[in-house]
């Protein structure tokens, strides 16, 4: 049973930044910040959302997949075909004084970085400490967000046995990461990836490994970070003795064959949402049960997201062009409105097809084929009017802010 979290957990998460931003109901500014990655363009376009006919363009390598950092006050553009990743000042820093935050707004920059490197992939940004996994270097690039946060690029290296496609982030003092078994014999077939095991800085083990065949996916919610895996959803979480996992094996209720891969964190209460197969979502509760509860879709999922502002509250996007609201409390979609033309899933994983973000109440919808950003209320899935960026829109990331400005 989903319940909301209570106390001092509850207080954390509920005034983390990336919730906190989003209103700002003392007479201060709020600003929706939007950064667009091109699909087939080297280029990001950034804008204000009260102000998008005045936007910023900023050269990238290669295709960039966008993600806001550091509190919002950066965005790192992930470049795995070009083997490089670059950086973004959003132009927008908080300063937090107890009883009010202080904002600062500039335009957006550049900053003069690069991170090269074997395939970077996944990043995850936990405790302003921000991972990037290089795929095939056997490694992580580990940045100080804090550092990242003054325009500046302070790096360490978490070694990994294997190069892989995985993932590394902290948890406490460790660090947990992804585990591969060694490549395969000439003209062998190549073996799943193990599990997830925890490591001290320096790469020494500090924990049994949890086996999860094929990990992939993560995410952070209250207490736990959840891991998409063959046999079900691994969880992991600090204990007095060292971390704790627990696998959550897939009902026998659920369709067969089919498993979780992708994992969204919910701020506000302590639940994540999946995808389950290619037309299904499966919310998962980490610590009571049942653990799963399916959503089936109409259609074939393209996208979805969480509402940082409704921690109950999710969106999906399927082919058919419709955008679906989610009850994640009763596990089921509770409203429903066509907002683009349809966007087959035959074909590759990278094709051009809609990204979602969340932006306040709208939901911010790329739509590569017209060159628009979409606006949707997303309390009344009605349409808000279209932004115009032009050339293949497909990855986006929004910084929001609210405080005081002086």
């Amino acid at each position: 049973m989903l319940k909301p979290l209570t106390g001092a957990t509850a207080l954390a998460l509920l005034l983390a930044p990336a919730a906190l931003a989003q209103a700002d109901t003392s007479g201060g500014e709020t600003v929706f910040r939007v950064f667009v990655g091109d699909h087939a363009a080297p280029r990001i376009t950034a804008f204000d959302l009260s102000a998008p006919d005045r936007p910023w363009l900023f050269d990238t390598i290669g295709q960039a997949r966008l993600y806001a950092v550091a509190e919002g006050s950066a965005v790192v553009a992930v470049q795995s075909d070009a083997n490089t990743v670059q950086f973004l000042s959003s132009g927008i820093r908080l300063e937090d004084h107890g009883d009010h935050q202080d904002i600062e707004v500039t335009e957006p920059s550049a900053l003069p970085h690069r991170l090269d490197g074997p395939r970077p992939f996944h990043l995850i940004d936990h405790g302003q400490r921000i991972a990037i996994n290089l795929d095939q270097g056997g490694y992580a690039e580990i940045i100080d967000g804090a550092a990242l946060a003054r325009g500046a690029l302070e790096t360490s290296r978490f070694p990994q046995s294997v190069p892989h496609h995985g993932f590394v982030t902290p948890m406490g003092s460790l660090w947990l990461s992804s585990v591969a078994p060694p490549p395969p014999a000439e003209g062998a077939e190549p073996q799943p990836r193990l599990g997830l095991q925890a490591f001290t800085a320096e790469g020494t083990p500090a924990s049994d490994l949890a086996t999860c065949t094929g990990i992939h996916g993560e995410a952070f919610s209250g207490l736990y970070l959840a891991a998409g895996c063959a046999e079900g959803v691994l969880t992991a979480r600090s204990g007095d003795e060292g971390i704790v996992y627990a696998m959550l094996p897939y009902p026998a209720d659920l369709p067969a064959g089919n498993t979780t891969g992708t994992l969204l964190g919910a701020t506000g209460m302590q639940v994540f949402l999946g995808n389950y197969g290619r037309d299904g979502l499966v919310v998962v509760d980490p610590a009571e049960a049942p653990h799963f509860r399916l959503i089936a879709l109409p259609f074939r999922r393209v996208d979805f997201v969480l509402d940082l502002m409704q921690p109950a509250r999710g969106f999906v996007l399927t082919e058919d062009g419709t955008l679906h609201r989610i009850d994640l409390l009763a596990a089921s979609l509770d409203g429903s409105a066509p907002v683009t033309q349809p966007y087959s899933m035959d074909g590759h994983w990278n094709d051009p097809r809609p990204r979602l973000a969340m932006a306040g109440d709208e939901v911010l919808i790329t739509d590569p084929r017209e060159g628009l950003v979409r606006r949707i209320d997303a309390a009344t899935l009605e349409d808000r009017g279209n932004v115009t960026v032009g050339g293949a829109p497909y990855t986006i990331a929004v910084v929001a802010a609210s405080g005081h400005s002086h």
